[in-house]
């Protein structure tokens, strides 16, 4: 515990002095108790259709509305934070898996290792990457494992990138070279002293693709390509709410597209924050 208070206290003090983190975090919190808890919290039944009730503006009892079947939108947008997020957090592990370790090794090795992820980094990044998910998901099916590997997929070579420039530029340092003389070999070196000093800027980079990721999947499932209805998903409530703008029910689009904004904008916030948190040449 001793070792843990000087990184806690230094945490501390980046989010009650930056209000900025500080907002990020709290909305943080707020998605992840709505993920975990939604359900239970939602005051009503987000598969529940009312005709009677179709339709009808915010007020004391529909605090968002409800949409053309008559489901409370506030519970909809409510439970679908498990979903989005869910998945967003899935294909951000995957894609920190396969490109991170993939660009740890290209970094470190170089030669064929290095030409070998550079040139399957190019060749995704060749095709318009939200047209590439979507090519996948439609080859595949439109189900949460299917969109959860495209968005890791097109996210593949961002991962590359920032690992392998990291690590190019730290193994001929002074500590690597000490790891080998100790008698370490090479994925020793590797994961035991390389790894954790990229480790700042890959935490940022996840949080910034968490954004991205659940923009992705509610791009998707706009479409028609991502999470099928009746599923409470943040863009399939928009493109179903999106045709009741122009009559006058703006409520039905609006509040699932603020909830979704919100979201990647918090994500984006937190990744500043966490630059300041982790990184150790910030700690004075």
């Amino acid at each position: 515990m001793k070792g843990l208070a000087a990184p806690l206290r230094h945490a501390r003090f980046v989010v009650t002095e930056n209000p900025v983190t500080g907002f990020a975090l709290a909305l943080f919190i707020l998605f992840i108790v709505a993920a975990v808890f939604g359900p239970s919290l939602a005051p009503h039944d987000p598969l529940a259709s009312n005709t009677a009730q179709a339709l009808q503006p915010p007020s004391g009892q529909y605090w968002f509305g409800t949409d053309q079947l008559g489901r409370d939108i506030f519970s909809r947008a409510l439970v679908a934070a498990r979903l989005d997020i869910g998945i967003a957090a899935a294909s951000v592990a995957l894609v920190f898996a396969m490109g991170g370790f993939a660009g740890l090794a290209s970094g470190f090795f170089g030669g064929w290792t290095d030409a070998l992820v550079g040139r399957l980094s190019d060749t995704i990044m060749a095709f318009p990457l939200f047209v590439l998910a979507m090519a996948i998901v439609a080859a595949l099916g439109n189900t949460v494992p299917n969109i959860v590997l495209a968005t890791a997929i097109i996210n593949f070579p961002l991962y590359v990138r920032v690992a392998r420039a990291e690590t190019t530029t730290r193994r001929d340092a002074g500590f690597v070279d000490a790891a080998r003389v100790a008698g370490h070999r090479d994925m020793g070196v590797l994961l035991g002293q390389v790894m954790p000093n990229i480790m700042p800027l890959m935490v940022v980079q996840m949080s910034l693709t968490m954004g991205y990721a659940i923009l992705n999947a509610a791009g998707l499932s706009f479409i028609g390509l991502g999470v099928r209805p009746p599923t409470p998903e943040w863009g399939i409530m928009v493109a179903e709410g999106a045709s009741f703008i122009v009559s006058g029910e703006w409520w039905v689009a609006l509040f699932p597209g603020a909830t979704l904004m919100v979201a990647v904008f918090c994500f984006n916030l937190l990744g500043d924050g966490l630059r300041d948190i982790v990184d150790p040449r910030r700690r004075t």
